[in-house]
């Protein structure tokens, strides 16, 4: 699917999810009748190898930065297995710990974590755990992390409904105060077990979602950063270095790879990246484009960010599309337990 047909499409599941539409699909209804027995092959091999345990990693990274009478800056990790971290056994390892390592370090300053994402969780769970976050109980985030789609795809939710309720959740944190980034829905095309014709069909309704997921997001404020090709020719070259025992959820290395794609962006929302550098660079591909076509072009390139720029254009709300330079995130020290 060329980068044009994928902003299309898009754009016509982010304006149902907008207006209550739910009738475009991400994949023909006849193509599923030939897959179904590849599927429950498949489903046979995938994730045999987890024990559906998560790391527990809430807590305060970056000791060495506190302040005596400072406030820690606060990260929420919300969505599905990749946001909780799941195929990987220290808390060090999954994504949250390794971006409240990595933020800590860029920041100066401690941060606290709190992770309610939910394994096996799809896009319509963000209510419930949007309501957790903004609870009376605790402040609200300074930044929240949401990795969202994958579930969606293997249940075969409409992709409106999907994006409809992403959106939500995106425009709910915004409206409290938090900045939110959105890493878009994997390629669920380099599963190692998935083959033919099922690893195309799985490819194009990744990305086709993925596309989809950044024009709702990136319309009620929040940024992405597209996930697709981290699971793709990098985790397709190593697929026994990068996925997990399951052959399904990141390891440890797959989760690192993760993280630095996805902290700078983390950075730029907080205004701790240089401003030098947020200026678009072309000898980088970067430049403001028609949000549909931004979200195409981001659905097909590991790591690239798309923000919001000008409101209106002739072909509707512009984009800046950035692909920012990824920093190495070490595993992260052990946290300590909130106050």
């Amino acid at each position: 699917m060329t980068s044009m047909s994928r902003a299309r499409v898009a754009r016509r599941i982010a304006a149902g999810a907008a207006y209550g539409g739910g009738g475009v699909g991400l994949v023909g209804a006849a193509a599923v009748g030939l897959v179904l027995a590849e599927v429950r092959l498949a489903r046979r091999h995938v994730g045999n190898g987890s024990s559906g345990r998560v790391p527990m990693a809430d807590g305060v990274y970056g000791h060495a930065y506190d302040i005596p009478g400072g406030q820690p800056l606060r990260l929420t990790m919300l969505g599905d297995s990749t946001a909780a971290g799941q195929g990987v056994h220290r808390s060090g390892q999954t994504p949250g710990a390794l971006l409240a390592s990595g933020l800590a370090a860029v920041a100066e300053r401690p941060v606290e974590l709190r992770n309610v994402a939910l394994p096996g969780a799809q896009s319509d769970d963000l209510d419930r755990q949007v309501a957790l976050v903004l609870s009376a109980v605790l402040p609200v985030p300074d930044i929240c992390v949401i990795m969202v789609g994958a579930n969606d795809v293997t249940h075969r939710m409409p992709p409106t409904r999907s994006v409809r309720h992403l959106a939500t959740a995106v425009r709910r944190l915004r409206t409290a105060g938090a900045e939110v980034v959105v890493g878009t829905c994997p390629d669920l095309g380099t599963i190692e077990p998935v083959q033919q014709p099922l690893r195309w069909l799985a490819r194009r309704a990744s990305r086709q979602l993925a596309a989809a997921q950044t024009i709702g997001v990136v319309e009620q404020g929040g940024r992405t950063v597209s996930l697709g090709d981290l699971l793709g020719p990098e985790f397709e070259a190593n697929p026994r270095e990068l996925f997990g025992p399951d052959n399904y959820h990141p390891s440890a290395e797959g989760y690192a790879t993760a993280a630095m794609a996805v902290l700078p962006t983390v950075c730029a929302a907080l205004g701790l990246w240089p401003a030098d550098e947020e200026r678009p660079d072309v000898s980088r591909r970067e430049g403001f484009l028609p949000v549909a076509r931004a979200a195409a072009e981001a659905a097909s390139e590991a790591g690239t960010e798309v923000t919001a720029a000008m409101p209106t254009g002739p072909r509707g709300p512009w984009a800046l599309l950035k692909r920012r330079r990824r920093r190495r995130v070490p595993e992260a020290e052990p946290a300590t337990p909130s106050l």
